[in-house]
């Protein structure tokens, strides 16, 4: 039960903080704020992380936590050959990671269960990006 609590806080942590490299976001708490999350996915769970970030994603859009778009979810494997993928999503306001709502904090502690800590790095590693669009030519 401790393990859980502690792996628990510190998905936590790194949602709320964001990067683990110094913030250069000046951004007021109520602008959106889009994240790149990387998930070390147990071998043999992908499936069910996959249909798990479907739901999770209902739950922040029916709650309007984030925007729609964009949402990408890519899969690949480490330098272990385990599973990784990476989301990339905005939430609508910042100050929603920083004190996440029930419903979020339920759906983090589930995805935390499909995860591991694996090489130094945490199971799930969340870092605060800049979303940049290229200009045609």
């Amino acid at each position: 039960m401790k393990t859980m609590f502690l792996l628990t806080a510190i998905l936590l942590l790194a949602l709320a903080e964001g990067s683990t490299t110094p913030a250069t976001d000046s951004s007021a708490e109520g602008d959106p704020v889009t994240v790149h999350v990387t998930y070390r996915v147990c071998s043999g769970k992908e499936a069910e992380f996959k249909a798990m970030v479907s739901r999770n994603w209902e739950v922040y859009r029916k709650d309007k936590l984030v925007l729609a778009e964009p949402h990408i979810l890519l899969q690949d494997i480490d330098e272990d050959s385990k599973p990784r993928f990476v989301e990339i999503f905005t939430w609508a306001s910042r100050s929603i990671a920083e004190h996440p709502t029930t419903n979020v904090w339920g759906v983090w502690i589930e995805t935390h269960t499909l995860c591991e800590y694996r090489n130094g790095h945490n199971a799930i590693q969340a870092d605060k990006v800049k979303l940049l669009v290229p200009t045609a030519k």
